[in-house]
């Protein structure tokens, strides 16, 4: 299973081709469309959510409501296109109104600008925006409909929004059944220190990171392994989640928690039922992940978001047509996207899982899929 997107912020359209899929998953397009309006919602959004209304079209590879076993292609339009088609054409055009050279500190602009020998970072940056995410939003509906056919759930939540933390202990069903629609916290307490922090933030001109933990039920045993470094799993996850815009970390169980604690306190004992013959732990300190194999435990990730890096105010740099100092320019940008975070860092875990199970499952239908599944211990 292979998914590939392209698009620019302001183009046409953002497209995904998913490759691999089986024959006779259902796709639910209504849960996609509702996913992309979660992925625009969330306390400190800017303008650009306001313009666009995101919805999917299916071009290829569903007839009736299921897969066919081809490629399925996806496309959303970026209705903005009508007001940048002048400047973002395919055909020889006016670049020049909205050419940028004052490149941004933290954005992809000048080192782009020096990998692919470019004088206008919109070259860029058009690539490099976190608009790119919802497509990707998009096809992780279709990989959770895959994985939600064989019992797999995904949920998440906002653990924290610019160092005001939520320190609750939520089991999977308290994170699948609340969900704010301001900043995906559980704590109403934080989430209203949060958004008085990000309104503050605002006001300054500056903006806000915070980090979103992604839990995974129903996964057996066995996926991912240790025998090829980059098929373990918990390197996968990691990778899938560092590809989203600007995510600077991410943590597996106790994470970097577990440097600072003694072997007891980290690993989990194993148990067996003298009934069922079962394996069970009594804690979860490793996040459902030992030696890059699922462990039959609930995973769970957080994924670590820093501040935008589009401030209102700008920072220092340098204009590249010039070199000389100038303060960066400013493009329309959200204060804080915590929680367009949590949505497409679920999608980001969606595609990881889907690749991985059917790597071991095979399958050319859903139901060969899920008798496979269905057979595993």
């Amino acid at each position: 299973m292979k998914l590939t997107t392209a698009g620019e912020s302001h183009g046409k359209a953002l497209v995904a081709i998913i490759e691999g899929l089986p024959a006779h998953l259902k796709i639910d397009k209504a849960r996609a469309d509702e996913e992309l309006k979660l992925r625009q919602s969330g306390f400190g959004r800017g303008a650009r959510q306001k313009i666009e209304t995101d919805k999917v079209e299916i071009l290829a590879g569903v007839r009736n409501g299921e897969t066919l076993g081809s490629p399925v292609a996806l496309c959303i339009y970026n209705r903005d296109y009508e007001n940048w088609k002048t400047i973002m054409s395919d055909e020889p055009c006016d670049v020049s109104a909205r050419t940028l050279t004052k490149v941004r500190p933290g954005h992809a602009d000048l080192s782009g600008v020096l990998k692919y020998a470019q004088t206008d970072a919109r070259n860029i940056l058009e690539r490099a925006s976190a608009r790119e995410t919802a497509v990707r939003v998009a096809s992780g509906s279709v990989f959770k409909s895959y994985l939600s056919a064989l019992g797999i759930e995904i949920a998440g939540y906002v653990r924290e929004v610019c160092g005001i933390k939520d320190e609750g202990r939520y089991t999977f069903d308290e994170i699948k059944g609340s969900r704010s629609r301001s900043l995906g916290m559980l704590n109403e307490e934080a989430e209203k220190s949060a958004e008085e922090k990000i309104s503050a933030l605002k006001a300054e001109g500056d903006t806000a990171g915070g980090v979103a933990e992604i839990r995974v039920r129903g996964l057996k045993s066995g996926f991912g392994s240790p025998m090829t470094y980059s098929d373990k799993l918990d390197a996968r996850l990691a990778r899938g989640l560092m590809s989203i815009q600007a995510v600077k970390g991410v943590e597996v169980g106790m994470g970097f928690g577990a440097a600072s604690a003694s072997g007891k306190e980290v690993h989990d004992e194993i148990f067996c039922d003298e009934k069922t013959r079962a394996f069970y732990r009594k804690t979860n300190r490793a996040g459902g992940i030992e030696g890059g194999m699922s462990n039959g435990e609930e995973i769970v990730l957080r994924v670590a978001m820093k501040p935008i890096p589009t401030l209102m105010k700008g920072l220092q740099t340098v204009d590249v047509s010039t070199k000389k100092s100038a303060v960066a320019a400013s493009e329309r940008s959200d204060v804080c996207a915590i929680f367009a975070l949590e949505i497409i860092a679920e999608a980001a875990v969606a595609e990881v899982l889907a690749e991985t199970v059917a790597e071991r499952l095979g399958g050319d239908t859903m139901e060969e899929v899920k008798e496979r599944y269905s057979r595993l211990p």
